[in-house]
């Protein structure tokens, strides 16, 4: 009893003491009062102290998640306020949560239509945590709504210039490049609503001149992607404008750049996290900046290790860096729509993870690229593409490629590589000419790629087995598809002898067979059903899709004998396995990336390795 006592004053004076130590904080950091009144109207604050009364998720965006903040400096309440999509993990880690004390290191004032009047908002661009919601506990003071202040509405007609709270505004198109002297906009704060605006922001990519020429004319751009420390955005030059600034633009300075048209961006072409992307006019001024900044970031690089890459999607875009391992010499290719000749050469990468994959390199990257000496190479934006069942990377028009970056991560791997990297026989993730048919990844039995995935975060699963067909369904395994190149919708038949296309939105008189196998595959643990695809069901069947469609219209019992003859076959078989969501019922669903007969010498390699694995018998 007399333990329990004593334990539990103590328990009791820890509570106090850290109670009265919060206390003590909480009173040493004073709320900035009087501080969003000021900023509301235009007033410069440094750094003020703000309590966060809580937040709200808006929709979701193209440029990702977006949170609005209740904020209170002590006398007031302001809840046109945003966070910055940078700080949005203050949010989701709960470290910015109810009550919490912050520092606003950074912030902008821009303006929304609300209602039909101009108002006011705050984006905090750079905030410090200095005394959590937990130890706080409590709304401080008493505040009013903002709302209330006659100074936070704003005249339609006499739209405010968007600042930091360090800028200081002269007089509009100065010639001057002090920093000091130009009133800039922050990238977040842009909007096609205002469009008297100037921003400072670094130039991270520049793209090759693009030309074309079709029926309505022809032409010439490029594109550049800008940065500043509240965002990103893509700025294409078209024409006059091309050959106006497209010399003067140099990657890695920092420029002030004003009179641009802002629309939404086209997200099939523009990867970058903002909703609106920029075009030069004729009105248009880029002016160098000879400061020095350091808040304007240089550019950001998130890698991905290559391993990593097997498991995902086709058509991601990732960042990744590796090492140059080896370089095939130009290829000369034609595209087959245009006829244009194109310039490609493919550069086998390699990282820590002792991981290779193939990258594509075009046009003048192709040319200029040199793979002699083993160069690190760092490419912001890359596609994932899919060739045989194997995975490989693209440069696409937002990519950033570069070689042998000044950056630590670069600095390491070169490390590795001249110790160990240079010596060693590296797993790769493309498909290849060897023995195996690019059967590369991870070989596991059924049940235990169905355990993987399902405990899975990423939810899928990628691997290889060789398994036995068990049944192929003979229904619907034939359908005819649009005979436009690239597109494989299913057509309708219009009765006519005519078939329409939604996809197209045209009818066509012809239209080619395509394959969409359902097979049930089994091992000697489980069985699972596959959807194998066109050239995978060719493979697997033996027989194109246009003689299978043929054999379907004329000949039943003939088509019914290719399914019976693939029954109880075995082949190498590498699979994406992912739990998907239909209904409100979770299944696991299986697709076929690639399909081959058993190479028993391969196949017994593996076995070998997998029963040393077991015994530890270590590899000789």
């Amino acid at each position: 009893m007399i333990r329990r006592s004593l334990l539990s004053e103590c328990t009791f004076c820890i509570r106090v003491d850290r109670s009265f130590t919060s206390i003590i904080r909480i009173n040493m950091i004073p709320l900035t009062e009087g501080s969003l009144d000021k900023i509301m109207a235009g007033i410069d604050v440094e750094k003020p102290i703000l309590q966060i009364l809580g937040h709200k998720k808006l929709a979701s965006s193209s440029s990702g998640d977006r949170y609005r903040l209740l904020v209170s400096d002590g006398k007031r309440v302001n809840s046109f306020t945003m966070l910055a999509t940078q700080l949005n993990s203050m949010i989701t880690d709960n470290i910015l949560t109810e009550f919490s004390i912050c520092q606003v290191n950074r912030y902008a004032v821009s303006t929304v239509n609300n209602g039909g009047k101009q108002k006011r908002v705050m984006v905090i661009l750079s905030l410090d945590l200095k005394v959590s919601g937990e130890e706080v506990g409590s709304k401080i003071g008493n505040p009013t709504n903002i709302d209330s202040n006659a100074n936070t509405e704003v005249e339609p007609k006499k739209p405010q210039p968007i600042q930091t709270h360090s800028a200081v505004t002269i007089q509009k198109n100065t010639t001057n490049h002090s920093s000091s002297d130009i009133c800039t906009t922050p990238i977040v704060g842009l909007s096609p609503y205002q469009n008297k605006w100037v921003i400072k922001a670094r130039i991270t990519n520049k793209s090759n001149i693009i030309t074309w020429s079709n029926s309505r004319g022809e032409g010439k751009l490029f594109s550049m992607d800008l940065v500043d420390e509240s965002g990103e955005i893509r700025c294409t030059a078209f024409k006059d404008q091309c050959d106006k600034f497209y010399d003067m633009i140099e990657v890695g300075k920092i420029y002030y750049i004003s009179r641009c048209s802002l629309k939404p961006a086209n997200k099939n072409y523009n990867t970058l996290k903002n909703d609106y992307e920029m075009s030069l006019t004729q009105d248009t001024e880029i002016i160098p900046c000879h400061d020095d900044v350091d808040a304007i970031p240089m550019i950001q690089f998130n890698f991905v290790p290559i391993n990593a890459i097997e498991n995902k999607e086709k058509n991601d875009i990732i960042d990744v860096l590796g090492i140059a391992k080896s370089c095939e010499e130009i290829q000369i290719l034609r595209a087959r729509t245009t006829g244009r000749e194109l310039k490609k050469r493919e550069v086998m990468l390699v990282d820590e993870s002792n991981t290779m994959i193939s990258l594509s390199l075009w046009g003048a990257d192709a040319e200029k690229f040199d793979g002699s000496n083993n160069p690190i190479v760092a490419i912001r934006n890359a596609r994932i593409g899919e060739f045989n069942g194997g995975k490989n990377l693209s440069c696409i028009m937002s990519s950033v490629f570069q070689v042998d970056p000044d950056i630590p991560e670069a600095h390491k791997l070169r490390g590795w590589y001249n110790t160990i990297g240079m010596s060693d026989q590296a797993k790769s993730l493309s498909t290849s000419n060897a023995r195996g048919g690019g059967m590369n990844g991870t070989w596991l039995t059924i049940k235990e790629a169905q355990n993987i995935t399902n405990s899975s975060d990423s939810g899928f699963n990628i691997f290889i087995s060789k398994l036995t067909v068990n049944l192929v369904r003979a229904e619907n395994v034939v359908y005819k598809s649009c005979p436009t190149d690239g597109c494989n919708k299913k057509m309708i038949d219009q009765a006519n002898g005519m078939y329409r296309c939604e996809k197209c939105n045209k009818e066509y008189p012809s239209f080619k067979y395509r394959l969409l196998a359902n097979v049930n595959f089994g091992d000697w643990q489980n069985n699972q059903w596959v959807t194998a695809f066109n050239d995978e069901a060719e493979k697997l069947l033996n027989i194109t899709a246009q003689e299978l469609g043929e054999l379907q219209e004329n000949n039943k019992d003939a088509y019914m004998d290719k399914f019976s003859e693939v029954a109880f076959q075995s082949f190498i078989v590498k699979l994406r396995m992912k739990i998907e969501t239909f209904n409100d019922e979770t299944r696991l669903k299986a697709s076929c990336l690639s399909i081959s007969p058993v190479d028993y010498k391969v196949y017994n390699d593996i076995l070998l390795t997998k029963i040393k694995d077991i015994v530890g018998i270590e590899k000789l």
